[in-house]
C-alpha cells in the first residue's frame, strides 16, 4: 500500500468517494493479471470492478456451445506463474470456455484475491482531476478515487449486432453468441446462424450435432484450418511442466508466443512443388491454424504468389471435403489468405449432413423476417424456432467506445481517438496520465496471454517509479504516441493483412476504419519486450514525470 495516502471517504459535492491506490476495470484475464502485480509485486489497495455477474471477462460471456481456445493449452495461461501452472492440468490440446472460467476462478482463489473483485458494478465515467492527479470514477454502485488507473477491457468485450431491417418481427428466440442465455439448449430445434467467423465455426459445428435443422447464412466464405484437438501424452503433459520457464523466456526470440515451431527461414518456392505439397499436407495433418501459417513457410501473409499456394491448398481440401460440388462452391473462399486464422473441428464436414444448409447471401440475402423464420431472395422460407447471432464484436477500441474516459484539459478519449486509436506498446495514451491499459489499441498481434502478463509486469514497474512519491504521476509525450504509431502502420507496411476485410482493422463496423489505423503491432513479440525493456532501462526518455512542488 502507498504508505502516504491516508485511507478514507472524502465528501464529493455531498457523495462518499471510495478511496484507493488501483481500480482495474475488466475481470478477464488481464483484470486478474494486473491485480496479481499490484497486489504481490507492489502491495498496493487495488480492487477490480467488473459489470458480469462473475469472473472471466470475454469468457464469462461467451458460453455458447462449442466455444474453444485456438491456443494450445499449455500456452493459453498466464506465464510467470510457475505455481498455477503445475496446479493445472489441462489434457487437451485446446481448452473449453467452461475449462477456462475454472482456471480464472482458481487463480484468483490461489492468490487469495476475490475479495478485491467487485462484480456487478459498471463504470459510467473515468476522470483526471489535475488538481489531485487522481482520477475520479462514477460507477452505478457509488463514486470511486484512485491514484492509478488500469483498463483490461479486452480486445473483443463489445458485441457487434449489425441492423438487420425487420429482425424485430420474428417470434423465435434470438441469441448473441459473445451474450449466451443461460439455459438456452439447441438440441432438436430449427436453427439459423448469421455469421461464419471463427466464432460462427465453433458453434455451427457444435450445433450440427443435436438440432432438428441448421442453417449457415454466410456473407464471407472463410480459410478454415482442422484443430487437429487431441489428449496429450503423459510425457507431453511433463515436458510442459518441466519446460514452462524455458517457455517463458522463449517470449524473447519469437514472433508470436504460441508455443509453435515459428518459420523464419523457409520460403515457399524454396521447396520443389511435392515438397510444398507435402508440407502443407503435414501441418493441416497434426493441426491448428497458426501451425499450418507459421510452421510452414515464412512468407505466406507477405508474399501474394506465397500466399495463393497456401491458400490454393485449403481449397482444395474443401473440395475433397464437401461432397455437393455447388456448397463446396459457396464454401470456397475467392479473397487472400490473410485474415486472422480460424480452426475449426470439423466444420467444413457438417455441410455433408442432410440438416445442414448453406446460404451464401451475398448471391442470395435475407430478403425479411417473418414471425416464424427467413425469406430469402429466391423465395425460400427458412422456418426457425432460433437465431443466432454470431456476428462478433467492435473490437479493440471497440471496447472504450461506450466509456466516457476524460483526460487533461477535459479531452475524452473518444476524442482522442477520433481519427483512429493510438497509444505506446497498447498500455499508454498521451493526455491520460496514471492511466494503462492491457491490451489496449497498438499493442502486440500475438497470443494474448504472454502479452498480458507481460503488458501487466511492465505497467508494475512503471507504476513503482512514481507511487512513493506523493501526487506524482507519469504520461507518455505526444511525439512517442505518434512515432509508435507510425512504428505500427510500417510494420503493416507490405503486408497481406490490408487486403481483407478484417475486424483486426475495425472493417466488420461500418464507417469505422480510418487512413492510418493500426490497431496491432505486427512486428513480433520479441521487438515488442524490447521496446518495452528499453523504454524503463533508459529512465523513460518517452514519458513525462510530474511532481508537484511540494512533493
Amino acid at each position: 500500500m502507498i504508505n502516504h495516502v491516508e485511507r478514507k471517504c472524502v465528501v464529493f459535492q455531498k457523495e462518499a468517494i471510495r478511496e484507493l491506490d488501483v481500480v482495474i476495470v475488466g475481470a478477464g484475464f488481464g483484470g486478474i493479471a494486473a491485480l496479481r502485480r499490484m497486489t504481490k509485486d507492489l502491495g498496493l489497495d487495488a480492487i477490480v470492478i467488473d459489470k458480469a455477474p462473475g469472473i472471466g471477462g470475454t469468457w464469462y460471456w461467451n458460453r455458447y456451445p462449442g466455444a474453444l481456445s485456438d491456443t494450445q493449452s499449455f500456452m493459453y495461461q498466464l506465464p510467470f506463474e510457475e505455481e498455477l501452472y503445475h496446479a493445472t492440468n489441462w489434457t487437451m490440446r485446446y481448452v473449453t470456455g467452461p475449462e477456462i472460467r475454472q482456471y480464472l476462478e482458481d487463480a484468483v482463489d490461489m492468490w487469495q484475491l476475490r475479495s478485491k473483485f467487485e462484480l456487478e458494478t459498471e463504470l459510467r465515467s473515468a476522470t483526471f482531476d489535475e488538481d489531485s492527479q487522481t482520477w475520479l470514477l462514477e460507477t452505478d454502485r457509488g463514486r470511486l478515487r484512485s491514484r492509478f488507473l488500469i483498463t483490461a477491457l479486452g480486445l473483443l468485450s463489445r458485441l457487434n449486432i449489425p441492423s438487420f431491417p425487420g429482425i424485430e418481427n420474428f417470434k423465435g428466440r434470438v441469441a448473441h453468441t459473445a451474450d449466451w442465455p443461460e439455459g438456452l439448449d439447441v438440441a432438436g430445434k430449427r436453427v439459423a446462424v448469421i455469421g461464419n467467423g471463427s466464432t460462427g465455426v465453433q458453434f455451427l459445428t457444435e450445433a450440427a450435432k443435436s438440432v432438428k435443422h441448421l442453417t449457415s447464412f454466410q456473407r464471407t466464405a472463410q480459410y478454415s484450418i482442422p484443430a487437429g484437438n487431441r489428449a496429450w501424452t503423459p510425457e507431453e503433459m511433463g515436458e510442459f511442466k518441466a519446460r514452462c520457464q524455458e517457455r517463458w523466456e522463449e517470449f524473447r526470440r519469437v514472433k508470436l508466443g504460441f508455443g509453435i515451431d515459428e518459420e523464419y527461414e523457409r520460403g515457399t518456392f524454396s521447396v520443389s512443388a511435392e515438397e510444398r505439397e507435402a508440407i502443407f499436407e503435414a501441418a493441416w495433418q497434426k493441426g491448428g491454424n497458426y501451425t499450418f501459417i507459421n510452421e510452414t513457410f515464412c512468407d505466406v501473409y507477405e508474399n501474394r504468389d506465397a500466399n495463393d499456394e497456401a491458400a490454393n491448398f485449403i481449397r482444395r481440401k474443401i473440395a475433397q471435403t464437401v461432397k455437393d460440388p455447388e456448397t463446396a462452391r459457396k464454401l470456397t473462399p475467392s479473397e487472400v489468405f490473410a485474415r486472422r486464422p480460424i480452426t475449426d473441428s470439423g466444420y467444413f464436414e457438417i455441410f455433408n449432413q442432410p440438416n445442414v444448409t448453406l446460404v451464401a447471401t451475398g448471391e442470395n440475402p435475407i430478403k425479411e423476417f417473418t414471425e416464424q423464420g427467413i425469406v430469402t431472395e429466391d423465395g425460400t422460407f427458412h422456418e426457425l424456432d432460433v437465431l443466432v447471432l454470431a456476428t462478433g464484436f467492435d473490437a479493440v477500441d471497440g471496447s472504450y467506445r461506450g466509456l466516457n474516459i476524460v483526460g487533461r484539459r477535459g479531452e475524452s478519449l473518444n476524442e482522442h481517438w477520433s481519427e483512429g486509436p493510438r497509444s505506446h506498446l497498447g498500455m499508454t495514451v498521451s493526455g491520460f496520465p496514471n492511466m494503462f491499459m492491457i491490451l489496449g489499441p497498438n499493442g502486440p498481434f500475438v497470443n494474448n496471454p504472454p502479452a498480458i502478463g507481460i503488458q501487466a509486469q511492465w505497467i508494475s514497474q512503471t507504476i513503482a517509479t512514481v507511487m512513493n512519491t506523493p501526487g506524482a504521476s507519469i504520461e507518455l509525450s505526444p511525439e512517442t504516441e505518434a512515432a509508435w504509431l507510425q512504428r505500427c502502420l510500417d510494420a503493416l507496411e507490405g503486408s497481406l493483412f490490408l487486403e481483407t476485410g478484417s475486424w483486426i482493422f475495425g472493417s466488420n463496423i461500418p464507417g469505422k476504419r480510418k487512413p492510418r489505423t493500426a490497431n496491432f503491432f505486427v512486428a513480433g513479440l520479441d521487438q515488442f519486450i524490447e521496446t518495452a525493456e528499453t523504454e524503463i532501462a533508459q529512465g523513460y526518455p518517452g514519458y513525462q514525470i510530474h511532481v508537484p512542488a511540494t512533493a
